[in-house]
């Protein structure tokens, strides 16, 4: 079974061994690594789009490291309290597939999984993607335009990730559910205190998409002691603050040997509303 259907005329895929095929003669192989490329050339707006090797590797390693497993248990205790039996699971925005690979064994104990996918923009991150959960499928695909049919999912996640609130309706089954985690006010405060002379907590909202009813906003939160140099210099290389940070401040950074960190994150859960 593949969540996946034809970017080019929307007919259900077909997963093989080396390709995905359907019924209109369109074909689609699949990478070394088991990912299959579901972006048309015509839909792409780089030549590489999404993270690069670097950040993608970075923050392989630094969640391989469990830094963040207090979120992916919420993650998992979220997801087989809505998932139902059998169920459909899309993590829109994917990268490197360690919370999609967390859920996917999490709701594979219960049998509540069905079909497992994730997409994400860059190739780097789905080869580590693809290799750490064969079961599951991924693909270079846009949040934008999924190539996943309307109403075929039962359970979305979207870790810090784009908010593309009109495709996510639309695959969504009526009654299906949306986890949308997003950084608390305080989140990596004390990083931020490194590499900005003036660092501002994050906005927290509540806001109501149409379409969609809030269940509830779970807030998790949790203190990081980061022993190294590599491990501080993972986690800024997979933040957005590697692109608009000054000079000095990473300078500031690349001395420290240690840091303690505060890791916050809001899940919201939302359920797609029945019309």
């Amino acid at each position: 079974m593949s969540l996946f259907r034809c970017p080019l005329c929307a007919a259900p895929l077909t997963r093989g061994g080396k390709t995905y095929t359907c019924p209109n003669g369109h074909s689609f192989d699949r990478a070394r690594e088991g990912y299959v490329h579901l972006l048309p050339a015509n839909r792409k707006h780089a030549k590489a789009p999404g993270d690069d090797k670097e950040m993608a590797a970075a923050r392989n390693r630094f969640l391989s490291g469990g830094w963040y497993a207090p979120l992916r248990e919420a993650l998992y205790r979220l997801a087989l309290a809505h998932a139902p039996a059998g169920a459909a699971v899309l993590d829109a925005g994917c990268g490197e597939g360690w919370y999609t690979a967390g859920v996917h064994a999490a709701l594979a104990r219960t049998g509540q999984v069905g079909a497992m996918a994730g997409v994400d923009l860059s190739k780097p991150s789905l080869r580590l993607a693809a290799r750490r959960d064969r079961e599951a499928e991924f693909a270079v695909a846009s949040v934008y335009r999924l190539p996943v049919a309307d109403a075929s999912v039962d359970l979305l996640l979207n870790c810090f990730s784009p908010l593309a609130l009109e495709e996510f309706r639309r695959v969504l089954r009526p009654g299906g559910v949306y986890l949308y985690v997003v950084p608390a006010a305080r989140h990596l405060w004390e990083l931020k205190e490194v590499l900005y002379e003036k660092p501002y907590l994050n906005r927290e909202e509540d806001v109501p998409y149409e379409g969609f009813s809030y269940l509830e906003v779970l807030p998790v939160e949790t203190a990081l002691d980061l022993p190294d140099r590599e491990t501080i210099r993972d986690l800024f290389t997979m933040t957005p603050y590697r692109w608009k940070t000054p000079r000095a401040g990473a300078a500031r950074l690349e001395e420290l040997d240690r840091l303690e960190v505060t890791a916050a994150f809001r899940v919201h859960v939302f359920r797609r509303d029945r019309v």
